[in-house]
């Protein structure tokens, strides 16, 4: 936690510095809108894992925290300093043309929680990940207040629609704002940061091959999408082809041609389960996490090792529902206990298969013929034995009582282990009673 705080002290620092130059050209705008980005620098600082920048790359960024459609090229950690790019243009002049992967974040949508974002995506391919910022503006606050800002993934084309007042008042024109100025379409549905997106995308010269959004930044990515699907429907489908869409902290509906999306959700995410169509299933539920991504924090999504183990397939994208536990051995039981009865009834191939006997009739007498020695399965000691454990007297004259005794055990013997008696179970089942004493 030192560490968020320390690059956060760092970053509102240095923004300090650099507020005269900046209330200089856009006196009102900036004035108002100052205290609104340096809350919503913090808030990034919580929800994104700040601590992965380095202290020159706070500083480096810190003047431009707030600036809608900037584009940063994020390299992993110990590959260098980021880069910033104000155009298209510049993005491809300073090597966007080898990055493979785009990343947008939400929430604050301050430049420092873009770039910590980016990095985190950036160590997960390990090479440079391409960084929009959403930023923070007038149009911003009027969506914020009417709830849009809190409810994004229902009310997001309300931020879009509003973004006509800094237009109108004045802003830095970066990203795609050329393009924006070239179009004379007046009806316009998505904001800067999102026509930043589509034109990346739909740039031939540039090709993305992993596309990775956060919270609100989802929701720019699917604008984007659908924007580029109404001007080139042919781009959709290459890139639908070529390129998987990995969202953290939201589901969002993407066109219907990218079939490679994957969504991660904390199973404590309440806010990006409020902002999420229920209708999309959730295909990875991260257990214990909410929709923070700073790892100082308990309950937060690694998304450097959660991405890792989605491109290396060690994490299921669609993971099966899991199974009632009892369903399989209740459909084995039967058959396992009838086989069970079966092996204690069938002592000998020789014997024949005893016929019905009802469960109230009495055992049939033994016929007085002797049984062979081979018959038994056991030596007749056990039933000496228990014949005179019977007999207290040694010589004792031939009764009916006696002969009954002496037959006992001997009936006691062939019913266990030829003639047992099948009593029905309620449960369709089959039992073998105990011998009677």
């Amino acid at each position: 936690m030192f560490e968020t705080a320390f690059t956060l002290g760092l970053t509102q620092f240095a923004r300090s510095l650099s507020f005269p130059e900046r209330v200089r050209h856009r006196t009102m705008r900036n004035a108002a809108l100052e205290p609104w980005r340096l809350r919503n620098t913090g808030i990034d600082a919580l929800y994104y894992d700040v601590k992965a920048l380095s202290a020159d790359e706070t500083f480096y960024i810190s003047d431009s925290i707030a600036s809608e459609g900037l584009i940063m090229i994020v390299p992993p950690s110990g590959g260098g300093m980021l880069t910033l790019c104000e155009s298209v243009e510049e993005f491809r002049l300073r090597g966007g043309k080898d990055v493979r992967a785009l990343a947008v974040a939400g929430i604050g949508g301050s430049a420092i929680g873009a770039a910590a974002f980016a990095r985190n995506v950036a160590d997960a391919i390990d090479a440079p990940v391409a960084a929009v910022v959403s930023g923070y503006g007038l149009g911003d606050i009027v969506n914020e207040a009417i709830g849009g800002a809190f409810l994004f993934g229902w009310l997001g084309h309300i931020r879009s629609n509003l973004e006509v007042i800094d237009d109108v008042v004045g802003r830095p024109k970066l990203g795609a704002y050329g393009k924006r100025d070239e179009d004379a379409d007046s009806q316009r549905k998505t904001g800067l940061d999102a026509d930043t997106v589509a034109t990346l995308l739909a740039d031939p010269s540039l090709s993305f091959t992993l596309i990775t959004g956060h919270s609100r930044g989802n929701r720019v990515i699917a604008d984007a999408l659908y924007a580029l699907k109404g001007t080139d429907p042919g781009r959709i489908e290459t890139l639908a082809n070529a390129t998987r869409i990995v969202t953290f902290g939201g589901r969002i509906k993407m066109p219907e041609a990218f079939t490679d999306v994957i969504d991660v959700v904390g199973e404590l995410d309440w806010f990006g389960e409020l902002n999420s169509r229920p209708k999309i299933e959730t295909d990875i539920k991260v257990p214990f996490c909410g929709h923070s991504t700073n790892t100082d924090l308990p309950g937060a999504l690694r998304v450097t090792s959660i991405l890792g183990d989605i491109l290396s397939g060690q994490t299921s994208a669609t993971p099966a529902p899991a199974a009632p536990v009892p369903a399989a051995p209740e459909a084995v039981e039967p058959e396992a206990l009838a086989a069970a009865i079966v092996e204690d009834t069938v002592t000998e191939p020789a014997t024949p298969a005893p016929e019905p006997i009802e469960a109230a009739a009495p055992a049939p007498p033994i016929p007085d013929t002797p049984q062979p020695p081979a018959v038994e399965p056991e030596p007749e000691a056990a039933p000496a034995s228990v014949a005179e454990a019977a007999t207290p007297a040694p010589a004792v004259p031939e009764t009916p009582a006696a002969t009954k005794a002496e037959a006992k055990p001997e009936r006691s013997t062939t019913e266990t282990t030829a003639t047992p008696i099948l009593v029905p179970l309620p449960r369709g089942k089959t039992k073998r009673p105990r011998a009677k004493p």
